[in-house]
């Protein structure tokens, strides 16, 4: 059986880099505590690799993606969406427990479950699709010495604490520069970047080491098994998914997020509507496993890098090599970083590297569907108010 490019490569699919900066990968600037620079690359067919360096840490993960086979993927990793939901809930974990520390409240037996929607429209063919996302619905079920309003404002406050808060709420479409077989282009599709390109990297990926002393615990990222006690629990747990209507195709993200007694974070998640490999993630922010920040990042960059694969190959404007470099700047959380304000993010900053061998109006339009099929794109680009409650539990006597 053929190997695909991940096989081929015979690393981990996650780890964490000693040299970014050695090999190409600089740390970004920080305005707003914590900033993230993502780059992506093509390694054929619906398979990518990111390395997200996070400025607030100075660590470096290496991730990689793959989609399902009804796009004609391999299933080898999780697709972008997986990294963005398990990133979502992660982020929002960090700020509930800091903010109960902080207000010396017991939450016992925390449990937390994401609802994450996103729809489409139109036909990719021709370039007339549309994706978008609804606000995410988060349900948090525990024990807890306080009453239940006390509870409902511990929530909504820690929800806004979390630095994803800062892109969900409000409007922030995204920035990008386009450089088209070496050359600049001035983007016409989406909003320009007031800035110069990134030179292009090229491909430094393979100029990467894997941290020797690593601190990442095992099992970081892998396949759920869909079979067991704590599996059949986890499904009991979604809800019925909304009815968009006609014309649009809903994707259902279903996550749930609980503390291991060691602190890290266990995240499970599997898609709806269009059926996708349930997926087993671990996330904390001291380097054992990857942070909330370099999962949310690293969903961005490489759901925007599908869409643009998919139309490309769709549209028969193939692309013989495509990568981005990508900059999200957030604030620290304002519980868990101690800054006591809701959350703060700037637009996502994107340098698109397209050769082809079509001209440069394809290369606009590759861009632009790119851009506005990026379910991810999308939810940065909506103002979208996170829907929270509370399902106190009680423990039986």
């Amino acid at each position: 059986m053929t190997k695909t490019p991940l096989e081929e490569m015979g690393e981990p699919l996650y780890y964490i880099a000693s040299n970014a900066e050695e090999a190409g990968f600089p740390t970004p600037p920080n305005p707003h505590g914590q900033s993230l620079r993502t780059w992506v690359r093509s390694l054929g067919g619906m398979q990518k690799e990111a390395l997200v360096v996070n400025a607030a840490t100075g660590t470096a993960w290496r991730f990689t993606c793959d989609e399902g086979e009804h796009l004609g993927g391999h299933n080898k990793a999780p697709n972008p969406l997986t990294y963005l939901s398990t990133g979502m809930i992660a982020s929002y974990m960090n700020e509930i427990t800091a903010l109960a520390e902080q207000r010396q409240i017991e939450l016992r037996d925390l449990e937390l479950v994401l609802e994450n929607y996103y729809w489409r429209e139109g036909d990719f063919r021709k370039g007339t699709m549309n994706s978008g996302a609804l606000a995410p619905e988060l349900t948090v079920s525990c024990d807890a010495d306080c009453d239940d309003a006390t509870l409902q404002t511990l929530l909504y406050e820690a929800v806004a604490a979390s630095p994803l808060n800062g892109l969900a709420r409000g409007e922030h479409p995204s920035l990008f520069n386009l450089v088209h077989n070496g050359v600049e282009q001035t983007p016409e599709a989406v909003l320009p970047l007031a800035a110069d390109p990134f030179p292009n990297p090229g491909d430094n990926f393979p100029n990467l080491v894997r941290d020797a002393d690593s601190p990442a615990v095992p099992d970081l990222i892998q396949m759920m098994v869909e079979e067991g006690a704590a599996y059949e629990a986890f499904l009991k747990t979604r809800p019925v998914s909304p009815d968009l209507g006609e014309g649009k195709q809903l994707l259902h993200m279903h996550s749930c997020c609980t503390l291991r007694p060691d602190g890290v974070k266990e995240i499970y998640k599997e898609q709806y509507g269009t059926p996708a490999p349930s997926w087993q993630f671990l996330s904390s922010e001291d380097g054992r496993a990857p942070d909330a920040g370099s999962l949310i990042s690293a969903g961005i960059g490489l759901c925007f890098m599908t869409q643009m694969g998919r139309f490309s190959k769709m549209a028969k404007l193939p692309l013989t090599g495509y990568s981005i470099i990508q900059d999200t700047h957030f604030s620290l959380g304002g519980a868990s970083g101690g800054t006591g304000q809701s959350g703060v993010a700037q637009p996502v900053e994107t340098h698109v590297y397209l050769d082809t061998d079509a001209d440069d109006a394809a290369a606009q339009q590759i861009l632009g569907v790119g851009e506005r099929t990026c379910f991810l794109h999308a939810f940065a680009r909506d103002d979208l108010k996170p829907k929270v409650r509370a399902a106190k539990t009680s423990r039986a006597a």
